[in-house]
Order: structure tokens, then C-alpha cells, then sequence
């Protein structure tokens, strides 16, 4: 095998522009390969970073009848089943939060968590240092711990190994550190710096908020429990509890239910089927490369028919000519493998600017030796796989024509061309299939992006307040500050207007809550609505259009009158005849009366999530403070002409002025938080887009290739029938129909594969179906302009043939 080495080498080197060729091409497509199954492998393949992570499952309440398909559960539901339910052997609940840390003149905004005293039992997680929660720290007290991230314990402690006992401040508490987590540890998507105790009162656990949803619940698995069974047994425990549940006449008209699902997969549940297209797509472009490849290496094999021949004669064995042509696709699919591993490491960092790492676990994408390993078997199989055409042409070869062929016809055998015609077919319908999928990727993108938000975001800015609990603990100091900061900010120049707001459209979650409709004209079961909580200008500020009634003013706010604006989408499922001003709400599921609010105006339909969500969900806004003052959380949002660089550090020092120890968390534009939430359909469009054209540029190649060197085995037989009055243009028009002719199969053949994956597309395009009339001629023509180039110049450099060289020649 080394002679065989040595061979397949020194022939590479003899043709440095085929060699050269072969290597780009395969480079290419493995890194293109490498780079998508990177991201594949860490967001959907790869198992969590947790000892037995296939026991890990979340658990989440849904009220499909009330239009809520999931929500979250609350502590009620944790206390209530983390002792009750047999098919798990512990569980825990998470709640991700950003918090104020650091002392009154440099406060610091920090991403944290709070979890139950189980969290890190559950996930199986030791402590690097410390200990976990007890009981005793679920209760609020005057002071609080707190477990440490190692990248926080590094950065904000220099790793100090006696860190445990120190202090911070968290919201003006005095935190104490008690354990320090391992350098890998990371909850899944979460970028908490440090994690605090579930901290309640009993009314927060007590039956009556049973269905207060704001907390994640992981639980992990009894040994040898299937997720099947653990549903069951949920199931069961549901029906029992609704029989004392104090909202157990509304409830049971929702559909409530709670689901089990793996923890892993459900946390990647949106993205793993776009993630698998462009995995699919990738194969398609490998495989593109790998029938050029074929076709380039059959050439290659059929001009050497006769060394071949002439080896076969002098006494080479069949094994040895095997070995020489397995050697050579061995050779090469080393080095392209190579090659290929050094372009897609490059391209995995490339991948980031597109905003993977905003993907459910995008921040675990690396190049590892998993991805690597991937990528050598690949190209290793690839360069098995080559050798095979060869190997059928050199076996199914007779020598003693091989001999005669240099010397006389000039051809190889039709067999040969019909499977290089083939090779032409299959590059082509590939090359449809993924031309025409990335112009349906590219018109849904299209529609998501002419899909109104319902206002207008050009100009406006927003970013989160939150308020120390230790300093506003009650909800007067938290309305004095609003009423100072309101004011303030309107007042700076180039500020145009400015609200408050408990939820900024775009920003993830969204409050989801039922709302009680007297006299409800639908006589409809409980439905959930957004519910929104804001002052006077937040429309304006917005340009949110006022379609009926009028809007409440800050003095109605101050007041905390009892009045509430609802958009289109909720006045049109109650009251679609348009008599909806005048009429009764309640905040939550209580009948009565004498706390409803009146409707007093309906606005525009707003997106709240993103741009592709329903628009008949409902949305019902309530004055500013009421009740949103007991969180002590909210967002600002500015209308200004200024850039973000010159109006952001005016905010802060407008707020600063009121109280220095208030930070601004998340101050960016209106556009920004909207194209945040269209990244996993822009990225997938772009990189499907750039597969397409290089899958393009291979069928070209492959096509242009077949056809000159058919031309050039012909060109005896082009110069005999020239010499005997056939005319340059029928030479032409026969090499040119042979091209369109494997056009037409390959296109035809697209055509049909389009079908399909246009279909398997369908859930993650928007209004395009599986068949786009426009996206399919447009790729014809697209396609069918390239290959009739690609067939152009060879079928003109056959009318161009000399009869007299040609013959001389031969």
C-alpha cells in the first residue's frame, strides 16, 4: 500500500489544476457541512451537560380552551407535587431574573435566578465550593444568600478560596456567598451570574394561586420511569386537586392540563426543525460536490484508459490497479478532510455574527473533536465512496480495447457517458431542490418582515427599571419615583414623549392572564389576554392608532380610576357588532362588579411576541401604577429623533438624579428587540442562500465539464462529419439539445423534489405554500440561463472544430 501511496501522489502532483479542483471542492463542501452540523450537534444532538440528563424533564401547565397552549406552573405546584408524585425522584423549580447589585454610586444590573432548595440536587449537580439552600431559606428575611457562577466568582472576586461568608448587595440586601458552582455549569440556556433562594410567604403557596404561572419546573425521572407513565400519574393528581380548587368551575372550562416533556428536547423544540433543514440542505450541497467529484474523477480515469491497459498488459494485477485508485480517492478525501476541518473552524466563528449564540443553547457552539471526528469520517467515506465509478469503469474496461482506443476512436464506451449524463442529472434536480427551497425560505422571510407590528418602531427606545426591593418595598415609594421620573424625562431635549410600561412588546413572555368579561355576549368558556399596565402617552409615544372611544389620561393613573382600554383583536371576539365602549372587565377570574373597569377606548391590534403570533389573542391595558406597582418592576419607552449613543447616557442621568442607585438595563431601540426575534428566520434564509448558489456553481461546473470533454473524445467524429458537409450550426445544436435535454430531466426531477421539500417546510414557513409557481420558474430560469452557458461554449467550440487538425491530429 505505501508504493500505491506513492503513485496516487506523484500523478496528483502531475496535474496540480485537477488535484486543485477536486481538493477546493470537497474542502468546501465538508466545511459548509461541518459548520451546520456544529450547531446541530450542540443544540439538538449533543445530551445536556447533566449526569443521566435523559431522566431530566420540565413539566408545564397549558389552558388550551382559554387559548393559553403553554404556561408555565407556580409554587403552589411545585410544594403540591415535589412529595406527591412517585414517578419522580426529586423536582425544582427556576425563575431567571436580572437584579441590582453593587452599593448606592456604582449599581450594576446582573442577570440572576432564583431556584428551590432541590434545584441542584435534581440536575445532579455538585458544589465547587459550599454548600446548597436549606428550608429555612425559602422564607423572606432581612438579609439573604446566594450561590455563586465561577465565571462571577472569578470576576467580581478573583477567585478567592474564602470567598464563602463574604457579602454584596443584591437590591440593597446584604447577600452572604454560600457555595460556588463548577466552571461547566450552566442551566441551560441561562446566563445567571448567581442564584438566590426561592424565598416566599404561604400566601404565595397557598391553593388560590394554584395557577399563578410565572416559574420553570425540572424534575428528574425515577430510574427506569418512562415519560409516558410520569404523564399519567400527573394526569391523575390534576383531577384530584381540581376537586378543591378554588377556581374549579373556571378551571375545568379551560382544558388545564399539564405537560411532561424531556427537558432537553422541549427547550429546542422551535428551532430543531429549521436546524434540520439546513442540516438536509448541507447534504444535498455535499452531495452536489460529490457527484461533480465522481464525474471529474471518471474523466480523469477515462483518460487514462490506456496506461491503465497498457499496466494490465505488462502483468499488473486487478488488485493492484484497485488499491491504486482507492489510494488516489484516499489521498485526496485526507487532504480536503484536512482542509475542510481548517474552513469550517473558521466558519463556526463566522456562524456567530448571523446570532447563534441567541439560539436555545447557541452558546455551547464550538469546534470540538466531536465535530471534527464528524467531518474526517465524512470525507473518508467520501473518498470511498469515489473510488466506486472508477472502479466500475476500469473493471468493466477490455485492454485490448484500451490499447486500441488512443488510436483510433478517440471515445470511451457509452456506458461511461451515460453515467457521467447521469451524474449531470442528478446535480441539476439537487441543485433545483435547494435553489427553489431557499427562495421559499427567502419569501417567507419576506412576509414576516411587510407583517405591521401594529406600531411604529422607528425612533423609539425602551429599557427596564427595576426597582431595589429594599428601597421600595411598599408600592408609595415605587409611584412617588414614576411620578418624579415621568416628568424628567419629557423634559429633556430632543425627548418628544415618554410612558411607562409593565411589558414592552417584543421582549419575550408576555403577561398572559384571564380576564373576566360580565355580561359576556359570547357566552364563550374563561379566556386568557395580554395584559398591560401603562400611563397616558404609551399610544402616542408608540403611534399606536386610536380606532373608537378615547385613551386615559395621567390623571386618571394617579387617580387608579377604574378605567381600561382594550385593542381590536379583544373587543372583536366579545363584541364584534363594535359596542364594546362602556362595557365590564375584571382583572382576573372574581365576579365582581364593584372592581370592574370600563372600557373606555379600543386601540390597534399590537404584536406582542413576534411577528408571525396570532392576531385574535387580545390585549387589555390598564392604567399605570394599579396593580403593576407590586413588582416593583417595569420598562420606559422613549420617542426620540436622537441616536441611541446620545439619548441613552441623558435616560441614565436623568434617572440618576432621582436615585442613584437605579440602573437601565437594556436601553436599545424599538427596531433592535424586533429584529432580535427574527433571527432564527434570517439566518437559516441567509446561509440556505449562500448553499444555493454554491450548489449553482458545482452543477454549472459538473455540466460544463461533461460536455467539453465529450467534445473533446469526439473531436474525430465532429471532424470526420464536418469534412463530409455537416454544418458547423447542426454541431452546435446537437451538443447544445444534449445539454438542454439533461437540463430538462434534472429540472423535471427538482421539480418533484421541490414538492417534497416544500412540504417537510411547511412548519417553519410563513403563508408560502409547498409549491410557489413564481419561486419555480424563477429557479428554471435561474437555472436554465446558467446551464444553457454551461453548454454554450462547449457546443461552440464543437462547430469550431477543424476537420483537417482533427484528423492530423488523430
Amino acid at each position: 500500500m505505501p508504493n500505491a501511496l506513492k503513485i496516487a501522489l506523484r500523478s496528483l502532483l502531475r496535474t496540480p489544476g485537477f488535484t486543485a479542483t477536486v481538493l477546493a471542492t470537497l474542502a468546501l463542501c465538508l466545511a459548509a457541512n461541518l459548520t451546520i452540523f456544529a450547531v446541530l450537534d450542540a443544540v439538538v444532538i449533543r445530551s445536556l451537560p447533566f449526569p443521566r440528563s435523559d431522566e431530566l424533564v420540565t413539566l408545564f401547565n397549558a389552558y388550551p380552551d382559554a387559548g393559553v397552549p403553554r404556561s408555565q406552573t407556580s409554587l403552589t405546584n411545585y410544594y403540591d407535587r415535589r412529595h406527591a408524585m412517585k414517578a419522580f425522584s426529586s423536582m425544582a423549580v427556576f425563575q431567571e431574573s436580572a437584579n441590582t447589585v453593587g452599593d448606592v454610586d456604582s449599581p450594576t444590573r446582573v442577570l440572576t435566578a432564583r431556584v428551590s432548595v432541590d434545584f441542584f440536587k435534581t440536575l445532579g449537580v455538585p458544589l465547587a465550593l459550599g454548600r446548597e439552600f436549606n428550608e429555612s431559606e425559602m422564607k423572606y428575611g432581612p438579609d439573604g444568600v446566594a450561590i455563586l457562577s465561577d465565571g462571577y466568582w472569578r470576576n467580581h472576586f478573583g477567585a478567592d478560596p474564602n470567598v464563602l461568608g463574604k457579602t454584596f448587595l443584591n437590591d440593597g440586601l446584604q447577600v452572604t456567598v454560600v457555595g460556588v458552582l463548577p466552571p461547566w455549569f450552566r442551566y441551560l440556556s441561562s446566563s445567571a451570574q448567581f442564584f438566590r433562594p426561592a424565598a416566599h410567604n404561604a400566601d404565595e403557596v397557598s391553593p388560590k394561586n394554584r395557577h399563578s404561572n410565572n416559574w420553570e419546573e425540572v424534575a428528574r425521572l425515577e430510574p427506569g420511569v418512562t415519560v409516558a407513565q410520569a404523564q399519567e400519574e400527573i394526569n391523575a393528581f390534576n383531577a384530584v386537586q381540581l376537586k378543591d380548587d378554588p377556581y374549579k368551575d373556571i378551571i375545568s372550562k379551560s382544558g388545564f392540563n399539564t405537560n411532561v416533556r424531556g427537558l432537553r428536547e422541549d427547550h429546542v423544540r422551535e428551532v430543531r426543525p429549521m436546524l434540520i433543514l439546513l442540516q438536509f440542505g448541507v447534504a444535498l450541497l455535499l452531495l452536489i460536490g460529490g457527484v461533480n467529484l465522481a464525474n471529474l474523477f471518471l474523466i480523469r480515469a477515462s483518460g487514462r484508459t490506456k496506461e491503465l491497459a497498457v499496466r494490465q498488459a505488462l502483468g499488473a494485477r486487478g488488485c493492484h490497479v484497485v488499491s491504486d485508485i482507492f489510494a488516489e480517492t484516499g489521498l485526496v478525501a485526507l487532504a480536503g478532510g484536512a482542509l475542510g476541518i481548517l474552513l469550517g473552524s473558521m466558519g463556526v466563528q463566522l456562524i456567530r455574527l448571523l446570532g447563534t449564540d441567541s439560539l436555545p443553547l447557541g452558546s455551547t457552539i464550538q469546534f470540538d473533536h466531536r465535530v471534527a471526528a464528524a467531518a474526517m469520517g465524512t470525507a473518508i467515506l467520501s473518498g470511498i465512496v469515489l473510488a466506486f465509478p472508477v472502479l466500475w469503469l476500469v473493471l468493466h474496461s477490455d485492454p485490448a480495447e484500451g490499447l486500441r482506443s488512443e488510436s483510433r476512436s478517440g471515445t470511451s464506451g457509452p456506458g461511461v457517458q451515460r453515467l457521467r449524463q447521469y451524474f449531470v442529472v442528478i446535480q441539476v434536480s439537487l441543485a433545483f431542490v435547494l435553489l427553489s427551497g431557499s427562495g421559499l425560505l427567502a419569501v417567507s422571510l419576506k412576509r414576516v418582515l411587510n407583517v405591521p407590528p401594529g406600531f411604529r418602531p422607528e425612533h423609539v427606545y425602551a429599557g427596564n427599571i427595576p426597582l431595589p426591593w429594599n428601597s421600595y418595598r411598599t408600592t408609595q415609594p415605587r409611584e412617588e419615583f414614576v411620578e418624579r421620573l415621568i416628568p424628567s424625562l419629557r423634559a429633556l431635549p430632543g425627548v418628544t414623549q415618554a410612558a411607562i410600561t409593565t411589558y414592552l412588546p417584543f421582549s419575550g413572555g408576555g403577561d398572559d392572564s384571564a380576564i373576566t368579561v360580565f355580561d359576556d355576549p359570547t357566552h364563550s368558556p374563561i379566556r386568557a389576554h395580554y395584559q398591560n399596565s401603562v400611563t397616558g402617552d404609551y399610544w402616542t409615544t408608540l403611534h399606536i392608532p386610536l380606532l373608537r372611544g378615547r385613551l386615559f389620561t395621567d390623571d386618571e393613573c394617579r387617580q387608579k380610576a377604574h378605567v381600561v382600554v382594550v385593542d381590536q383583536a379583544f373587543a372583536a371576539r366579545y363584541w364584534p357588532t363594535g359596542d364594546s365602549l362602556g362595557k365590564q372587565i375584571g382583572m382576573d377570574v372574581s365576579k365582581d362588579r364593584s372592581e370592574a373597569f370600563r372600557i373606555v377606548g379600543v386601540v390597534a391590534t399590537v404584536k406582542q411576541n413576534n411577528l408571525t403570533e396570532e392576531a385574535d389573542h387580545g390585549a387589555v391595558y390598564f392604567p399605570f401604577p394599579n396593580e403593576a406597582m407590586s413588582t416593583g418592576f417595569f420598562a420606559l419607552v422613549v420617542e426620540s429623533p436622537l441616536p441611541e449613543e446620545t439619548l441613552a447616557p441623558m435616560v441614565r442621568k436623568a434617572m440618576y438624579a432621582i436615585d442613584p442607585q437605579i440602573p437601565l438595563a437594556q436601553f436599545r431601540s424599538m427596531d433592535d428587540r424586533i429584529a432580535e426575534t427574527l433571527v432564527t428566520r434570517r439566518s437559516p434564509a441567509v446561509l440556505a442562500g449562500v448553499f444555493a448558489l454554491v450548489a449553482l456553481l458545482l452543477a454549472t461546473i459538473g455540466t460544463y465539464g461533461v460536455l467539453s470533454y465529450a467534445v473533446s473524445q469526439r473531436r474525430r467524429e465532429i471532424g470526420v462529419r464536418l469534412a463530409l458537409g455537416a454544418q458547423p450550426g447542426q454541431i452546435q445544436a446537437q451538443f447544445l439539445s444534449l445539454g438542454m435535454k439533461l437540463f430538462g430531466v434534472g429540472s423535471a426531477l427538482g421539480i418533484a423534489g421541490g414538492w417534497l421539500a416544500g412540504r417537510a417546510m411547511q412548519s417553519i414557513l410563513f403563508n408560502v405554500p409547498a409549491v410557489h409557481p413564481l419561486i419555480l420558474i424563477a429557479t428554471l430560469l435561474v437555472l436554465g440561463t446558467v446551464a444553457l452557458g454551461a453548454c454554450y461554449l462547449p457546443a461552440r467550440g464543437a462547430s469550431r472544430v477543424d476537420p483537417t487538425v482533427a484528423l492530423r491530429d488523430e
